[in-house]
């Protein structure tokens, strides 16, 4: 009897337990179909709140359901959030403030959602020609009736991603993550090229004489001129050679460099033109020369003016007929390049002296640019030491250190027969052992 009353209890419990599991879900399953069922989840699931870095997010829709419960959200992660409750508002919002990332609904009265996304990714500008958007910032397209074609079309003009609604919680902060993270490495990657383009090529000074060179490769680097450089060693011809292709129509392209000075004459053609497997002792397999591996691009040929005759001989037929022969094969190889070439060498004297060919000189000489000496332009001294001596304190690591007037006057009274390339070296070693701040009494010890 009393086993049959407690089997009737536990029926009984039983029963109301799956009852309650029923309703459960139900309620989940309700919760689910509903656009606000990411509430329910928040409060459910287990989350880190700051998880993200701390940024600024502006929503932008007409539900004032779904700003809020966007909001809740993201504030919870640890965010700056601000909603608008229709396009225009958030148009003038996001002129007003930067923001990190910008959720914005499609379907919204006034101001749709692609308009709003046209006018944030096309930037817009003031009365004075200011920008007033930032169209690095990511935008998150949110619908309730999406479809293909719209999800495309939002893409297409620069949508980082789209969202459907109900809204996911999960799917929600994933995207809010991906995209901060995008944000952040496109700024990453903007840094980087600034500082690799800081470190670059730069012609430094304003002289008269280096004056005149920047005016000349302005001219020349939109065309298709060859161009020879002229100029002592260590005045910085290869400097100018840079210039020219990046403010060149190849700059996109490679640039190829080769010191003809510093390569043997028996492998020079080897070196400009390739070989074949075989063609000599040492070619284990095909390989591409300078004139291909620069093909779209630019080929600067330094210290041209020790090239051997024989080299010259097939460097002048490249430059007439824009082809080149591997060493080794008899299949001619058509290239696309500009020849830049520089030397430190009198090539007048050297045709005379039946050391270059003046047909070659004279394919090659369409554009002359003479880089000055530096004892022809001290008055860039001041100019080159600033340059150099933050240059040298940053890869050193240290505080940057000041030249008085006096080391100044007493650096331009050198004779720097070693050119900016001396001077650079005199600079570090200035800054290596003297102390925070240089004078002329160091540099009389150390230059």
């Amino acid at each position: 009897m009393l086993f049959n009353i407690i089997c009737q209890r536990i029926h009984i419990f039983a029963a109301k337990v799956g009852i309650f599991f029923d309703i459960a879900k139900f309620i989940c399953f309700f919760l689910q179909k509903s656009s606000f069922s990411c509430i329910i989840q928040k409060k459910v699931l287990s989350l880190h709140p700051n998880s993200l870095f701390m940024a600024k997010l502006l929503i932008i829709d007409d539900e004032r359901g779904i700003r809020n419960t966007l909001r809740e959200i993201l504030a919870d992660e640890g965010h700056e959030v601000d909603v608008a409750e229709n396009g225009k508002s958030g148009l003038e919002m996001a002129q007003a403030k930067a923001y990190d990332l910008i959720f914005s609904d499609i379907k919204m009265p006034e101001m749709d959602g692609m308009e709003v996304l046209k006018a944030l990714k096309n930037g817009e500008n003031d009365e004075n020609g200011d920008a007033t958007l930032n169209g690095d910032c990511p935008v998150v397209m949110i619908s309730g009736h999406g479809d293909v074609e719209t999800a495309v079309q939002a893409l297409k003009l620069g949508a980082y991603d789209f969202l459907l609604k109900p809204l996911d919680l999960n799917r929600i902060l994933i995207t809010t993550k991906n995209a901060l993270e995008s944000k952040s490495l496109k700024q990453e990657t903007k840094q980087l090229r600034k500082k690799i383009s800081a470190k670059g090529p730069q012609m430094v000074g304003e002289s008269a004489a280096i004056t005149r060179v920047r005016e000349i490769i302005d001219k020349v680097a939109p065309t298709e001129a060859r161009v020879l450089i002229t100029g002592p060693n260590g005045t910085g011809k290869e400097v100018v050679a840079h210039l020219i292709h990046e403010q060149s129509a190849r700059a996109a392209g490679p640039m190829v460099e080769v010191n003809c000075a510093a390569i043997p004459s028996e492998l020079i053609e080897s070196e400009l033109f390739g070989h074949m497997k075989g063609s000599f002792t040492g070619a284990v397999k095909d390989r591409a020369g300078k004139f291909e591996q620069a093909d779209g691009g630019t080929l600067f040929l330094d210290e041209i003016g020790d090239m051997s005759l024989a080299a010259q001989t097939k460097v002048l037929r490249a430059l007439q007929e824009s082809e080149i022969t591997r060493v080794g094969s008899d299949k001619a190889i058509k290239v696309n390049v500009r020849v830049l070439a520089a030397t430190n060498k009198d090539l007048p004297k050297e045709i005379e002296a039946g050391n270059f060919r003046e047909d070659l000189f004279h394919r090659l000489n369409v554009i002359p640019i003479h880089v000055p000496a530096l004892n022809d332009r001290l008055e860039d001294i001041p100019l080159l030491v600033d340059y150099f001596a933050a240059q040298i304190c940053a890869e050193q690591g240290i505080a940057l250190k000041t030249f008085e007037p006096a080391a100044i006057k007493a650096l331009q009274s050198k004779d720097w027969t070693g050119n900016i390339r001396q001077l650079r070296n005199v600079v570090e070693r200035l800054i290596i052992l003297a102390g925070n701040k240089i004078t002329a009494e160091d540099v009389n010890l150390y230059a």
